[in-house]
């Protein structure tokens, strides 16, 4: 067994340094959100984007204003790519179904889908306006029949973003606030003296961001964490180090912390892969955050089979996984831990991202390992009741569970099954002594 790494990121211990000072950072930021409210809301957005008004929630009429900023093209592409979302939201929500059995006779056991109540959704939209974001959060949440849907992106160049706007309006959002980071995300989960609190808070964001959902996870629910995009391609010598470097750099340019790893049994195509990326470099528009990504973040790993490459994406849990080999299927049947899988040359990450149907909100820093992505299902709970109909399952129930809640020397729990005992099974059971 050979696994080389041609090229190494940044090592474990120098990404803890990091996620440290990001940590601290956050904790005092939420704990004068907590304080202060508007008042400290009002200062990080002057601090951090320049920008601050009385209220930063959209009047109706402003709402309108933005929209009819956005092009005619841009329009339709905004509502080709949430047919689609919708579409497959749809379809994925008609598969969650109430259900309710008879167990046993005259023992009635179901449970409900229930929406959330109220989700706050964060839209990006520092180095790039995360239009597509909105699809994927308000769209999807409406279709998960969430009441309340308060949606927030931050200001780009000194005003609300038109197309991000048209997208929040156009998904289902009731409310729509330009407002971003951490006292975005802080404001919706704590409350201001003029923004209600949510239930829930979902969507990508930078590291602060994705540390401030960690940070208040309790006081409200998240879809997961999805911090700093990942990506990974997993290829053989079925294709070139062109679209290989294409799909690295294409997702490296979101920030400057963005891991992108390539796993390859093809030394010759790793080898290549640097070479064309070095290339692409020189001439990307976007090379200046790139490039830093993959100076720090990159990584190129040569194995020797599939296995040895299956093995090593499961562990390292990419956000994206991007497989282009002669088995892709057999990839996609063994495949545990990821964020989505982009099977075949044909597809890419960025399809994912903006229009193809799927969920773009992933689980990073290996949340794959026990969670998927963002889905119309993390907008509904699951909820059981149970109901007896008849005396005599009322009774044989209640002497099971009295002499089991005695096992575990809970008195009180086994005299709320003897009394049903007495009750509806005419046996007299003394308080404090098991149904026999």
């Amino acid at each position: 067994m050979t696994i080389t790494h041609l090229k190494r990121g940044k090592s474990d211990a120098d990404r803890a340094t990091d996620d440290a000072a990001v940590r601290a950072t956050v904790e005092t930021t939420l704990a004068d959100i907590a304080a202060r409210g508007d008042a400290a809301v009002r200062e990080l957005s002057q601090k951090f984007d320049g920008y601050a008004r009385d209220s930063f929630l959209l009047t109706a009429s402003e709402v309108e204003a933005a929209m009819q900023k956005v092009s005619a093209r841009d329009m339709d592409d905004i509502r080709f790519a949430q047919d689609q979302i919708r579409r497959f939201a749809m379809a994925q929500r008609a598969s969650i179904t109430d259900i309710e059995v008879e167990t046993l006779p005259g023992v009635i056991l179901g449970h409900r889908t229930i929406p959330v109540q109220s989700v706050g959704c964060y839209v990006p939209g520092g180095k790039f306006p995360m239009v597509a974001s909105a699809h994927m959060s308000v769209l999807t949440a409406a279709v998960a029949g969430v009441p309340r849907i308060v949606a927030a992106a931050p200001p780009v160049k000194g005003e609300p973003h038109p197309a991000i706007v048209a997208a929040m309006q156009l998904g289902g959002a009731h409310e729509i606030y330009v407002l971003g980071g951490m006292q975005a995300v802080g404001a919706m989960a704590l409350g201001t003296q003029t923004l209600k609190p949510v239930d829930m808070l979902v969507g990508p964001g930078n590291a602060f961001v994705a540390e401030a959902k960690r940070q208040l996870y309790g006081r409200v629910g998240i879809d997961l964490f999805a911090g700093p995009t990942e990506t990974m391609v997993i290829a053989d010598d079925t294709v070139d180090a062109e679209l290989c470097a294409t799909d690295l750099l294409g997702q490296a340019e979101h920030g400057y912390n963005s891991p992108a790893v390539l796993l390859t049994t093809s030394r010759k195509l790793a080898e290549a892969t640097l070479a064309e990326i070095d290339r692409l470099l020189k001439i990307l528009p976007t090379a200046a955050t790139a490039a830093v990504s993959w100076r720090d973040y990159g990584e190129v790993i040569v194995c020797d089979t599939h296995d040895e490459m299956l093995a090593m994406a499961n562990d390292i849990a990419s956000e994206h996984v991007q497989v282009m080999t002669d088995r892709d299927d057999w990839y996609l049947e063994n495949m545990h831990s990821y964020g989505a899988l982009f099977l075949g040359p044909r597809t890419n990450v960025a399809n994912g991202d903006k229009v193809i149907g799927t969920n773009h909100t992933l689980p990073t820093k290996k949340a794959g390992r026990y969670t998927g992505g963002l889905w119309v299902g993390k907008f509904l709970k699951t909820h059981s009741y149970q109901r007896i109909t008849t005396d005599a399952a009322a009774a044989m129930i209640g002497e099971y569970g009295s002499r089991l809640c005695m096992l575990e020397g809970f008195v009180g729990h086994a005299e709320q099954c003897n009394i049903r005992v007495r009750r509806y099974g005419g046996r007299n059971v003394a308080y404090g002594t098991a149904a026999e």
